[in-house]
């Protein structure tokens, strides 16, 4: 069973990377006072490509929940009002993946404090902040901030490469010490956050991509494909009709096997340039 729980032990000075460390703990002469229960930060994270999580670390550590996971039984994971959950997903076409949705729709939010991490292309976030909000909400998590962050877009690669760069994990590291200083103020107040209720319609991601003569059945795409779209016995196979065209299949081939229709892609870029030629800035909202 997969099972978090925010009622740990922990040792006196085993301060992992990233921990949100609350106020109250004193030093006096070289004795250590501890006034209140040291809180937990969990990333609950849908990353098929990778672009999402390296915002969330730019900006926070914390004990990974991965919700492109299939296996995990989400309903297990299990959060109180003393911990501090970095949500973050990438907007797909202004909104918020199904599955993410309906995985953290599972998760028992407890109370615990939310900061909302949307990621994006290079392109616009619409609504995906609103949806997420709302969605965390729904589980039982309190808003507290918020981010919509820049990305590597993962079909068309050329816009927002490298990022998050350097510039921008400074300002998401900043941020954290922003957020933190809120948190230490006992200030659980929700951010105002762009976007439409009701949120645009979704549309349609049916770009597949597909494994190529170097595929060696290694079955590693089939065991990491968030919705079990790829045929475990034969790799070749993908089902177009679960695929999400999250492209974590093309991210996780070990030998580089798997790869869209480049002619696909090519009128991808082009639709798109008007729109992610110019770079955009993270946006932070607490």
């Amino acid at each position: 069973m997969f099972t978090f729980h925010a009622t740990f032990v922990h040792k006196i000075c085993d301060f992992s990377p990233g921990l949100y460390k609350p106020p109250g703990i004193l030093y006096d002469k070289g004795t250590l006072h501890i006034k209140k229960v040291m809180q937990m930060v969990y990333q609950l994270i849908f990353s098929p490509t990778g672009g999402t999580q390296a915002v969330a670390n730019a900006l926070a550590g914390g004990q990974v929940i991965d919700l492109c996971d299939r296996s995990v039984d989400f309903s297990a994971v299990t959060l109180t009002g003393q911990d501090v959950a970095v949500i973050a997903v990438p907007s797909y076409g202004g909104r918020v993946p199904e599955i993410a949705v309906e995985r953290l729709s599972k998760v028992q939010g407890g109370g615990a404090r939310a900061v909302l991490v949307c990621v994006y292309g290079n392109r616009a976030y619409e609504d995906t902040l609103t949806e997420l909000a709302d969605t965390a909400q729904a589980a039982g998590f309190r808003t507290v901030a918020a981010v919509a962050a820049l990305a590597e877009h993962s079909i068309a690669r050329k816009y927002a490469a490298g990022r998050p760069d350097e510039a921008d994990k400074a300002v998401l590291k900043d941020f954290w010490r922003k957020i933190q200083a809120k948190l230490d103020a006992g200030d659980a107040t929700a951010p105002a956050l762009p976007g439409n209720r009701p949120y645009k319609k979704r549309g349609v991601r049916s770009i597949v991509p597909q494994a190529g003569k170097d595929c060696t059945a290694c079955g590693r795409c089939a065991a990491v494909c968030p919705v079990g779209a790829i045929d475990p016995a034969d790799p070749k196979v993908t089902d177009s009709s679960k695929c999400i065209s999250c492209m974590r299949c093309i991210a996780q081939c070990p030998v580089h096997a798997r790869s869209l229709n480049p002619v696909l892609v090519a009128g991808l870029e082009l639709a798109l340039k008007p729109l992610c030629s110019a770079r955009k800035e993270n946006e932070l909202f607490l």
